[in-house]
């Protein structure tokens, strides 16, 4: 594996202001990051969303006043740079075209996945290209280039939540690969978060996906380690704002990692370690706020491997249960259920079922699809319980292990559980609670089987 490139990625906090953004040119000239991801600037994408809702629905001079603040805050930036002419040229080009999709949006009154693709994009757009000439002020000895990753990174037509197609991007990178192995000096910026088709058309990998960019290009590059920086330091064994005794984690694998960005822990995106993964690319997660923190180190192998690691919390979940006396010792009947689940993009977080009956949890937003739910509904009598919350315990052997049930069950004596789902995985035990008893419910757990 080559040992000499590193990738490293800046999330929008990181690139809150110019202080936030000189603090992480800083990070990357101590780390030598080659390959520096970074997202939207702090709160942009949000702001471009809202943009479209209020394109489809208010008047004209409303949705340009947005626009407008959006500009100003992204040339205030270049004047604090000196006011770089050039680069201000390229800000209100970006602009230009926010406006013309707005413009369009406004007027046909639809967004399809495509053009909100093409505008959230304009997010990164504008922070690389303000964070490639910080770079260059903090690294005057380097050579700091603007790169575009839709020229490397290549996906499918599945707008807003699209597949990276990996050997063309191993193939696209295999250039810029042997062009950073043979210039040690040669840095480069660019964008998280998007892609394009075949065709030219510019794609999104869905939110979260800044971390995502950074392993896809670790991968492709055969990177020595790919590096995350947020505004906290490393991952903790459950949510800080929850449990003030959360603890920092030293290391972690990457299927405990993997465990908790699927149930919860906000720190990374649950795809983000799929690509590193494949190629054993060590990841670091540390702050941009603190960069000497220790942080948190994901491998394949850790010398420590504890029987509880940490407790997630997935809130916002709804359990549905769906019975049908036809179940009983029928085949094919899970599949149907399945199959209306592919079928409007659903993902189901945790399942238990018996002889006549499915229970599922999934995302509270799903809820609303009516099509989804009415043609659910066709397979038996569905029944709805929302506001719950899935509580994870992660860790090692969790299943392999006498007695852990038992204190689990202890610290949740006084809390209904509703769902119980463990024996799949070695490294998960969860159960669903109400929202309500949900944080109740970590600390007990993280009390008695981590402090």
């Amino acid at each position: 594996m080559n040992q000499k490139i590193k990738v490293s990625k800046f999330g929008g906090s990181s690139m809150k202001d110019l202080t936030a953004m000189n603090r992480s040119a800083q990070v990357v000239k101590t780390h030598e990051t080659q390959i520096v991801v970074v997202s939207a600037t702090y709160g942009t994408t949000n702001r471009l969303l809202d943009l479209i809702d209020q394109s489809l629905k208010q008047d004209w001079r409303s949705i340009f006043e947005s626009i407008l603040k959006i500009r100003k805050r992204h040339l205030d930036l270049c004047l604090e740079l000196d006011g770089h002419h050039e680069l201000s040229k390229s800000i209100y080009s970006l602009i230009d075209e926010l406006v013309t999709l707005c413009t369009g949006i406004h007027y046909l009154k639809e967004c399809t996945p495509k053009a909100k693709d093409r505008l959230q994009s304009i997010g990164e757009g504008l922070s690389s290209r303000i964070f490639t000439h910080v770079l260059k002020k903090n690294l005057p000895d380097k050579d700091v280039s603007f790169l575009d990753v839709r020229d490397y990174i290549f996906t499918d037509k599945n707008f807003t939540k699209a597949v990276p197609l990996t050997e063309i991007i191993r193939k696209n990178c295999i250039p810029l690969e042997q062009e950073i192995l043979s210039n040690p000096n040669k840095f480069y910026v660019t964008q998280g978060f998007i892609g394009r088709t075949i065709d030219g058309e510019t794609t999104t990998l869905g939110r979260g996906g800044s971390d995502y960019t950074a392993s896809i290009l670790g991968e492709a590059l055969n990177a020595q380690e790919v590096q995350i920086w947020t505004d906290v330091a490393g991952i903790a064994t459950t949510d800080p704002k929850i449990c003030k005794q959360a603890q920092r984690i030293n290391e972690i694998t990457f299927k405990e990692a993997a465990e908790m960005a699927t149930f919860g822990a906000k720190i990374l995106h649950p795809t983000t370690l799929t690509p590193v993964k494949r190629k054993g690319i060590p990841v670091f997660v540390g702050s941009s706020y603190e960069p000497d923190a220790p942080g948190t180190w994901i491998k394949e192998k850790v010398n420590e491997q504890p029987l509880v690691r940490a407790v997630t919390i997935k809130e916002g979940q709804c359990l549905i249960t769906l019975s049908n006396p036809d179940m009983l010792e029928a085949h094919g009947f899970l599949a149907n259920i399945f199959s209306v689940f592919e079928k409007h993009d659903v993902s189901v977080d945790a399942i238990t079922t018996s002889e006549i009956s499915v229970a599922m949890t999934i995302d509270m937003k799903s809820v609303d699809n009516i099509s989804f739910t009415k043609e659910l509904e066709r397979l038996g009598s569905v029944t709805y319980e929302k506001n719950m919350a899935l509580v994870s315990i992660i860790g090692n052997n969790i299943n392999h292990t006498p007695g852990v049930s038992l204190k689990i069950f202890e610290q949740l004596s006084n809390i209904n559980i509703r769902m119980i789902c463990q024996g799949a995985s070695i490294h998960n035990f969860c159960v669903l609670v109400a929202q309500e008893e949900g944080k109740k419910a970590i600390n007990n757990i993280h009390k008695t089987l981590i402090q």
